[in-house]
């Protein structure tokens, strides 16, 4: 089991931001079309995290055109460039997939202040 995390130790990226559940977050993904590579913004809330080491995941959720929309990103991920967080929400739960059922203002997160 070490040999493992020793191999994972070198795949681990020393600088993540330090976010949590609730927060708005935007993050920046490579994305290769072709010979081609940008990058693209999805920026929502953060409502679920997974996982540790080299297989920690977090969920981002967003509602676009009417349609919720969610993606898992691995932190470690090499085509994950940036995260940045816009603003820290004040929860009392670790996953809030509750947010899946509501619309409009009751599937919003209150901004912690302080």
């Amino acid at each position: 089991m070490d040999a493992i995390k020793t191999i994972a130790k070198d795949s681990l990226k020393e600088k993540i931001p330090a976010f949590s559940i609730g927060d708005t977050v935007r993050v920046s993904v490579k994305i290769r079309e072709g010979e081609r590579e940008r990058i693209q913004a999805f920026e929502g809330t953060v409502i679920a995290k997974k996982g540790s080491g080299v297989a920690e995941t977090f969920t981002v959720r967003r509602v676009s055109y009417g349609v919720g929309v969610e993606r898992v990103f691995p932190i470690h991920s090499p085509n994950v460039a940036d995260v940045s967080v816009i603003r820290h929400g004040k929860v009392r739960r670790s996953k809030l997939y509750y947010l899946r059922d509501r619309l409009g203002k009751s599937a919003k997160v209150k901004e912690r202040i302080g």
